[in-house]
């Protein structure tokens, strides 16, 4: 009985770590993307770090995926800085 509340709570904290890495790796993700977009003559290292903040946030994504683990996190990303709504009249 006592190993299988310690391995919940590992799996928990493992769980945990999992989701703030992923949260990381999509900020991480959107600066490098923003960054390509704002150079207008990127060259290859730039596209090539930003491919490769795309590839590991996805790797991680479809790690959290195989364990079943939900976010209940928001992230900054989705949220859209510009509260106008004129574009909805």
């Amino acid at each position: 009985m006592f190993f299988g509340r310690s391995k919940r709570k590992l799996k928990a904290d493992y769980d945990r770590d999992l989701l703030d890495l992923i949260n990381t790796l999509k900020e991480k993700w959107d600066y490098a993307q923003k960054t390509q977009d704002a150079i207008a003559d990127a060259d290859n290292e730039i596209q090539i770090e930003t491919a490769l903040a795309k590839q590991k946030y996805f790797y991680i994504y479809h790690e959290a995926r195989l364990r079943n683990i939900k976010n209940d996190h928001i992230q900054p990303s989705v949220i859209n800085a510009d509260h106008s709504y004129e574009h909805y009249d």
